[in-house]
């Protein structure tokens, strides 16, 4: 065992006396020759114009993937001056909010009659009769069992007003 690793230092320290010599001459010559040539010029950097910012302002327009809805303007519901929005009485929390958002989830009855469940704005709320609800002046006008019936009143783009009726069910469990 001796025998091997005396021999293994032997061919160790040959091996790196050979790598140690000062014979540089031919990389000395060459790194002169590089150094004496002309320096290169860089190309500078390209001018890029500033991003500039798009807004979309379409999206209150008709999708293109749409057929366009055709109005007859003599079938076109004519509003009426009589009715309108109170303004003068106090808003109820949910009329900040769209009623596309809302949806029935249940109802409640006891003596003082149906109440309704629906969700949306973050919670669920409990709506009874006479209740508004959504933007547009809606009034809870019936409650059924599986349904919530609400009539908005909206403008008709000629100085009027339309009532407008809409539903919320309960949805189908399958």
């Amino acid at each position: 065992m001796h025998k091997r690793l005396a021999g293994l230092a032997i061919v160790a320290s040959a091996v790196l006396t050979g790598c140690g010599g000062d014979d540089f001459n031919d990389l000395q010559v060459f790194m002169e020759e590089t150094r004496a040539r002309p320096a290169g010029t860089i190309e500078p950097l390209p001018r890029f114009s500033p991003y500039e910012a798009f807004v979309y302002s379409a999206t209150s327009l008709r999708s293109p993937f749409q057929p366009p809805i055709r109005i007859d303007l003599t079938q076109r519901q004519r509003g009426s001056q009589d009715i309108k929005p109170d303004e003068d009485r106090t808003r109820q929390f949910l009329e900040g909010f769209n009623i596309e958002g809302f949806e029935m989830v249940g109802t409640l009855s006891n003596q003082g009659g149906m109440q309704a469940l629906i969700q949306g704005a973050g919670s669920v709320h409990r709506v009874k009769i006479g209740d508004y609800l959504g933007r547009n002046h809606g009034r809870i006008v019936s409650i059924e069992e599986g349904r919530l019936d609400v009539v908005e009143i909206v403008p008709d783009g000629e100085g009027g007003w339309l009532e407008r009726p809409r539903t919320l069910s309960l949805p189908e469990r399958g």
